[in-house]
């Protein structure tokens, strides 16, 4: 462990001031080392109240600031972010287990440019002038012309709830949006890595945020977050994370009537037709077992394959796996580091023990990997599966990939969208009209055509139970905020 992540002992970030905590602090795991990174405050209901309430006191002054200088916070944040990048680096891989790449890259990085995108998304208009009307005379009162603009208005509070897949980028997507619009915050991290979001509060702090517009309270236990979302003072809750939790958030906001946007569980359907390059097919959906271990909702974990190339398919992902280094993320050339948790990995294995009970074949993987320290999975490859078996239905969240056959283009559609999640799905083929035509009819929020590469300005979330609503991009701006309709006679 680096001497930059080593005795970090953590305060609340409370109504622009760094708070003790009524229930102490827990520690926070290196999960490749097993070591303690650092101790995260652990909040009491009260003081998680007492955020909300600092971030409506502030929303009445924040919400009216001008959008240059809402721009100019943001772009000063990303600066400073930048500026520690090395710092942020060393401790989003401490308590993440992602490579240095990853956490270079992947995360530290593309939280400062979120910021950034929300620096210009700040000045983006918010009015749309409608067509006017022509009304007769009635009872609403005498004909005219009405004119009509519909304006975007902050949302209020804001409670943002975020991964632990992703301790920066998670929270820049929301956070910055979020204050672009003119709402303020409550953010309550993932227990299990929440250190790297103080880090950018001291960059939201020392680039000026206001008292109030920023709050930042952690716990361990169920009930912080609970409290985050269930103050009276909060209007909209943004979470990703588990479909189980956000349905139970869903069933707090439906009783308050409070906005939400949620981008939940997946199970990437990857459709691999028999003209389809195999080695591009294979590299992309290879990033399953190497990018962040597997913990990414958005991954092409569920391979469907036309049998003229299904065994060829399942030789060249086992073989990927083969070239891939798994151990410790700080090394040189490791690819794949370990999983978030012991409880994780636990369950990580346990499907694959059921993989093999329901009748897969394990090709590639299935053993733990051979360390005396830190929480490895390795990464593993089923063939041979059903859409029936519960490790082609539920989302594992780690290095682990699925195969399942299919005769012709039909039956290859009606496997992808059987399914209770519709994330982000994937088409590869050499017919090109042939995967925009399949693309049309897949039930997902989005598809990608022999790529996993995402547009980030595209709309991003999930159909059925991967999630409700949109954001990235300027779709990020619409969700964090109300549409009001201002008429006017002529």
């Amino acid at each position: 462990m680096s001497h930059e992540t080593s005795g970090i002992t953590e305060r609340l970030y409370i109504g622009g001031e760094w708070v003790e905590p009524d229930a102490g602090h827990y520690e926070v795991v290196n999960p490749a080392t097993e070591e303690v990174v650092g101790l995260a405050p652990e909040a009491s209901r009260r003081q998680v109240y007492e955020a909300a309430e600092a971030a409506r006191t502030a929303f009445a002054t924040w919400s009216r600031t001008k959008p240059e200088e809402r721009a100019a916070l943001l772009d000063r944040a990303a600066d400073l972010m930048a500026r520690d990048a090395e710092r942020n680096t060393d401790l989003a891989r401490a308590e993440t287990g992602a490579t240095t790449a990853t956490a270079r890259g992947m995360q530290v990085a593309v939280g400062a440019a979120r910021f950034r995108r929300y620096a210009r998304g700040a000045l983006e208009p918010v009015e749309e002038a409608l067509p006017p009307q022509i009304n007769e005379a009635g009872p609403m009162g005498r004909a005219g012309v009405f004119g009509a603009v519909a304006v975007r208005r902050p949302v209020g509070v804001v409670t943002c709830i975020t991964s632990y897949n992703n301790p920066w980028a998670n929270p820049a997507g929301k956070i910055a949006p979020a204050l672009a619009m003119g709402n303020t915050v409550v953010v309550k991290p993932a227990p299990q890595d929440p250190l790297s979001v103080y880090a950018m509060t001291r960059a939201l702090a020392e680039a000026g945020v206001p008292a109030g517009v920023v709050n930042v309270v952690t716990g361990a236990s169920p009930a912080v977050g609970e409290a985050a979302v269930d103050s009276p003072a909060v209007d909209m809750v943004s979470f990703t994370g588990s479909t189980a939790v956000g349905q139970a958030i869903g069933e707090v906001c439906g009783r308050a009537m409070k906005r939400q946007l949620m981008e939940l569980g997946g199970k990437g359907a990857a459709l691999v037709f028999d003209d389809a390059d195999l080695d591009a097919a294979m590299t992309g959906i290879g990033t399953t077992f190497s990018f962040y271990s597997g913990q990414i909702c958005t991954a092409p974990t569920r391979v469907i394959a036309q049998r003229g190339i299904y065994e060829r398919l399942v030789e060249k992902l086992a073989g990927y796996i083969g070239y891939l280094k798994v151990g410790d993320p700080a090394e040189r050339g490791t690819v794949v580091g370990p999983v978030i948790s012991a409880a994780h990995r636990d369950r990580v294995e346990s499907y694959v023990e059921l993989g093999r009970k329901e009748g897969a074949r394990v090709v590639a993987g299935g053993d733990r990997p051979d360390f005396a320290k830190g929480f490895y999975v390795a990464p593993t490859l089923l063939a041979e599966c059903t859409n029936e078996m519960r490790v082609v239905r539920e989302e594992i969240f780690g290095p682990v990939v699925v195969v399942v056959p299919f005769d012709d283009e039909e039956e290859g559609i009606a496997l992808a969208n059987d399914s209770d999640y519709g994330l982000l799905d994937y088409v590869w083929s050499g017919d090109v009209a042939r995967a925009f035509r399949v693309a049309g009819r897949l039930r997902a929020g989005g598809v990608g055509i022999n790529t996993i590469g995402r547009n980030m300005e595209a709309p991003f979330g999930g159909f059925k139970k991967s999630g409700v609503g949109r954001d990235v991009g300027s779709y990020a701006l619409h969700a964090y905020s109300e549409l009001q309709a201002v008429v006017w006679p002529g």
